[in-house]
């Protein structure tokens, strides 16, 4: 049965949207907050999330964001937020589709199919692991974190980005030029220098014996993977 985790602070709309998506088969969790939503969607690793942006504790911009930290499952904005500033914010962050609301249910649900399809047709939405176990430290995809021993490990933004792109490579070698490119940008894509900085820093946060890195291995000549 297809799973779709709505989130909305309205209790009436969630009550209606809840009551029209299981007449029509599916099956539906809800949430009235952006960390509940990421605390369901990790524990019950929804279909297609349905999500307001207007959310008393985190903009839905950031819920996106911490979806797309881990899984490609499709979201679909629905938002009072009618500019085209908003929908592509929205858009650029990882949604798949926009509804602007008062929405139509005969429209919500023509969209919902439509990203089903488009969903199916790929593959399906890949879904990762929000956490990754090692021997050394936990990485936490969704909240954005890394601990040792239920410690957080700081780590600067970039450093952050550099590994969660090879985390989720799930140990497939990702190219120098490619890196580059995802993290500082395609005018970068040379400046090997950058990442040779940066990864020997965390092999010093993360790595047991930073000489002899475990996690973070280097191909030489071509670029990086992430092996737990």
């Amino acid at each position: 049965m297809t799973r779709i985790l709505v989130v909305d602070d309205e209790r009436q709309l969630l009550r209606a949207m809840s009551i029209n998506l299981r007449a029509r088969g599916y099956d539906v969790d809800l949430a009235e907050t952006g960390a509940q939503a990421l605390d369901q969607a990790a524990k019950h690793r929804p279909d297609v999330v349905i999500l307001d942006l207007g959310l008393p504790d985190l903009d839905g911009t950031d819920v996106i964001a911490g979806l797309r930290g881990w899984t490609q499952v499709p979201i679909i904005v629905l938002s009072a937020r009618h500019t085209e500033d908003a929908k592509v914010t929205a858009l650029d962050a990882g949604a798949d589709d926009y509804v602007t609301k008062p929405f139509g249910m005969d429209e919500l649900l023509a969209r919902l199919r439509s990203t089903l399809r488009r969903a199916a047709a790929s593959g399906g939405a890949a879904q990762e692991r929000p956490v990754v176990e090692t021997d050394d430290f936990t990485i936490d995809l969704a909240a954005t974190r890394v601990t040792r021993g239920g410690v957080d490990i700081r780590l600067t933004p970039t450093e952050w980005q550099l590994l969660e792109i090879l985390v989720r490579a799930d140990g497939k070698l990702v190219t120098g030029p490619q890196l580059l490119h995802e993290v500082w940008g395609p005018q970068y894509d040379t400046e090997f220098n950058y990442l040779r900085q940066y990864l020997a820093q965390l092999r010093r946060k993360l790595e047991p014996e930073p000489s002899r890195p475990r996690y973070l291995i280097t191909e030489p000549g071509i670029g990086y993977r992430f092996e737990q």
